[in-house]
């Protein structure tokens, strides 16, 4: 058991952000109702920035605080430093800018920690009792992202359903000792999407009896301008490069997990993902032929490494994969593929034919 009061921490990684920044999220949480906030927490590691937090401001809040300054290492690392910092029994991963966008918000992670075994399910399941246990070791909420209208300008709401995320980290929970037990970590090589890494270990390790879902929208992924992510409208396509990198090293974890089946599902997924990705208007505007270009190279890679995985799915597994993939593209605005995706994998490997040496 945790040597703390605390039940829940925020792990905060900030770099530059200063107190007017955190503010905003520190305020959501001392507006929650019917949660007692001496049992929340939060922790804040500077990833060796200037940023620098008063003991005034630390203590306005009715909940601890604490601040650590750190060595320059990334985020990634940096969102470690917290986890290891942390002694409650939950914990959840912050960006500074976010904010609880309810009052009741943690009133209801609370209860989900509370929820006793429901007997009846669990044995249909066939999950013997000594298994049974009350809480989760992972929380999936539905969040709501506040971002700009590509064509007005103006501010708009979009909810991301939780059990469709596989890339961001708001809103999702965590037991701390399953996070510790089956070292779940994220991937300090990772800067950029790193968020995916940890997020498909966790849904790979999870019993599922021991995984939940909250349908409410509870957590704001805030806009902030300075955040280039959320300004820049070609930020995907400058940054997708890093992406297929977060899946290499999430493939290479699955298998070094022995988690050969898994592996192969999620290297095939990704290499569908380009494919309806690069199908897109943006993809193929003219304009925009530079970011293909080192996109592709790179995906060359990823393939040739991968390739094996990928042949020794069936035919079904492909379509089922597909689907999935392809439904979230339509959503997104995908144009309809000119290309089966053999035809595309093929094309790519003709185009770079200087990649012949496959990836070790």
């Amino acid at each position: 058991m945790p040597d703390t009061n605390r039940r829940l921490d925020f792990l905060v990684p900030i770099y530059n952000e200063g107190e007017s920044v955190v503010k905003t999220l520190l305020d959501s949480i001392a507006l929650q109702r019917s949660v007692d906030l001496s049992q929340v927490g939060v922790i804040i590691c500077c990833d060796g920035g200037t940023t620098e937090l008063s003991n005034e401001f630390i203590n306005s809040y009715p909940f601890e605080i604490e601040f650590h300054m750190c060595e320059h290492r990334g985020v990634s690392a940096t969102r470690n430093e917290c986890l290891d910092r942390s002694k409650a029994e939950y914990c959840i991963f912050a960006d500074c800018d976010d904010c609880l966008m309810d009052c009741r918000g943690l009133y209801l992670v609370f209860r989900e920690m509370d929820m006793e075994p429901n007997a009846k399910e669990l044995t249909l399941m066939g999950v013997p009792q000594d298994k049974w246990e009350s809480g989760f070791d992972f929380l999936v909420c539905d969040f709501v992202e506040e971002t700009k209208d590509p064509k007005t300008d103006g501010m708009i709401y979009v909810t991301h359903p939780g059990l469709q995320n596989f890339t961001f980290i708001h809103s999702q929970l965590f037991r701390r000792q399953w996070l510790i037990d089956n070292e779940l970590r994220f991937n300090p090589a990772l800067s950029t999407h790193e968020d995916s890494f940890l997020i498909v270990l966790c849904r790979e390790t999870v019993k599922p009896w021991r995984a939940k879902h909250c349908s409410f929208s509870w957590y704001l992924w805030a806009w902030r301008t300075a955040s280039i992510c959320r300004h820049d409208p070609k930020y995907i396509l400058k940054t997708y490069n890093c992406m297929l990198d977060s899946s290499d090293a999430v493939v290479d974890e699955l298998t070094r997990r022995m988690l050969p089946d898994h592996a192969k599902r999620y290297a095939a997924t990704m290499m569908f993902d380009a494919f309806y990705t690069l199908n897109k208007q943006e993809w193929i505007d003219s304009t925009n032929a530079e970011y293909r270009d080192a996109v592709e190279r790179r995906f060359t890679q990823y393939y040739r490494k991968h390739r094996s995985k990928y042949e020794s799915l069936t035919s079904q597994e492909k379509a089922v994969i597909s689907s999935g993939v392809r439904n979230r593209s339509v959503m997104e605005g995908m144009l309809l593929e000119a290309l089966t995706i053999d035809q595309w994998l093929e094309r790519i490997l003709e185009k770079y034919p200087e990649e012949t040496q496959d990836i070790a």
